[in-house]
């Protein structure tokens, strides 16, 4: 079965709209692909335009799929709020290996909520070999 590493690069957002109106947002991003979830760190009092510069490695077990990545509000005395999401289809950088820094747009309830900035590469552990555009590792899972 082939297998990978993506490697996703959580760089910024910018325009994002929260939900509370007397302080600034303090947003945070759960990335998921597949059953594989990351929570990127809270930017405390970074408002509408937080930067993460945070690198996350997902194990790439079978065909593509989709990364979803669900950017949250964090509030200290009720549950956090959720700002919005992005589905990003991983096709390409499945076949191509990598995919040029993008900006998606955040939507919640088919209303733009803001922007968010990421970089997506696929790599394999040193001893993988390669099965037709993929690579394949000998050692055991």
């Amino acid at each position: 079965m082939p297998r990978g590493t993506l490697e996703v690069v959580l760089i910024s957002a910018k325009g994002l709209e929260g939900n509370d109106f007397l302080s600034s947002i303090d947003p945070y991003v759960i990335l998921t692909y597949k059953s594989q979830e990351h929570k990127s760190s809270v930017q405390e009092g970074a408002g509408s335009n937080p930067q993460w510069n945070e690198t996350f490695l997902f194990t790439v077990s079978d065909s593509a799929s989709e990364l979803n990545l669900k950017i949250m509000e964090k509030d200290n005395f009720t549950n956090d709020d959720n700002i919005g999401e992005v589905v990003i289809h991983l096709d390409a950088v499945l076949e191509e290996g990598s995919l040029p820094e993008t900006t998606y747009n955040i939507v919640k309830d088919q209303k733009f909520c803001g922007e968010i900035k990421r970089n997506i590469e696929r790599s394999y552990n040193a001893d993988d070999e390669i099965i037709g555009g993929w690579q394949q590792s000998a050692r055991d899972y």
